[in-house]
């Protein structure tokens, strides 16, 4: 995270946030001090054009995880917003992503694995009939981090965008980049699925030194697993607890990355995302 010491928002003891609203963990008790930081120290994700909820693609009208953890109407075809070719199905072509499994303490709490998940993504239209309220999706695109949100029935999402968190229609905020549904992206136990909605929709609103979430990712996993490692500051660190990401690139070894929290672990993840170092890692 590095030494912000001089950008911390100071809270008063009885506003940091120690717990969920669900009551959901119960294994122990754990304090956790919120960082909130100034609107240049967000992700990329959160301050991308693209972001802006303009969509100048040309309108068109089941993705989801799955698999195990290792070391429409497409109106006949075009080009989204990021000019990725889709199909007349309204599925688009496999994208050039890096894939990724991470571990803590030799248990697998991460998979992107081409080899055993269904990395598939479709138009906006096409995702749009394909979910059901609680679903997280993940709407990508080239050399950006991609954006998460919680789909909360109709054609409505519940996301954070620029240090607020928003419900919007999945069509405007996808600005028409594909997306795919990545309910098991994470292995955590899944809350019911009106308890994500409920925990997406009861944040709507929230705004700068509310929100201690450090990126769509992060909210989105939260609202649907209740678990606060996912907010920032959130987790209790110990000396033994080690987060593993490792980094799987075509034709290249797999790298692997240490990290003390799960908060800095999704950063890092989504900086290389955001930075395009596909290319670097594959020489």
């Amino acid at each position: 995270m590095g030494n912000q010491l001089d950008r911390i928002t100071h809270l008063n003891y009885s506003e940091l946030p120690t717990g969920d609203p669900s009551g959901v963990e119960k294994d122990e008790l754990r304090v956790g001090v919120a960082y909130f930081f100034s609107d240049d120290e967000e992700e990329p994700d959160d301050r991308s054009p693209s972001d802006s909820f303009r969509d100048d693609s040309p309108r068109h009208g089941g993705g989801g995880g799955g698999g195990g953890c290792g070391s429409g109407d497409g109106g006949g075809g075009g080009v989204d917003g990021d000019g990725i070719g889709i199909g007349e199905d309204g599925e688009a072509p496999p994208l050039d992503e890096l894939e990724y499994s991470a571990f803590c303490c030799h248990e697998c709490i991460f998979s992107k694995l081409r080899a055993s998940e269904d990395l598939r993504v479709h138009t906006p239209a096409a995702l749009l009939s394909m979910c059901k309220p609680g679903d997280v999706l993940e709407l990508v695109a080239r050399a950006q981090p991609p954006h998460w949100a919680v789909f909360a029935g109709g054609d409505r999402v519940v996301h954070l965008h620029k240090g607020e968190i928003r419900a919007d229609s999945l069509l405007d905020v996808s600005g028409g980049r594909p997306g795919r549904i990545v309910n098991e992206r994470y292995r955590y136990r899944p809350l019911p699925a009106e308890l994500v909605v409920r925990n997406a929709a009861g944040h709507v609103g929230l705004r700068g030194g509310e929100v201690c979430w450090g990126d769509s990712e992060s909210f989105a996993a939260w609202c649907r697993f209740g678990k606060r490692e996912f907010k920032a500051g959130g987790e209790a660190h110990s000396a033994e607890q080690r987060y593993f990401l490792k980094v799987h690139a075509a034709h290249s070894t797999v790298r692997t990355l240490v990290f003390r929290s799960l908060e800095d672990m999704i950063r890092e993840r989504r900086r290389v995302d955001a930075s395009g170092l596909l290319h670097e890692l594959r020489r």
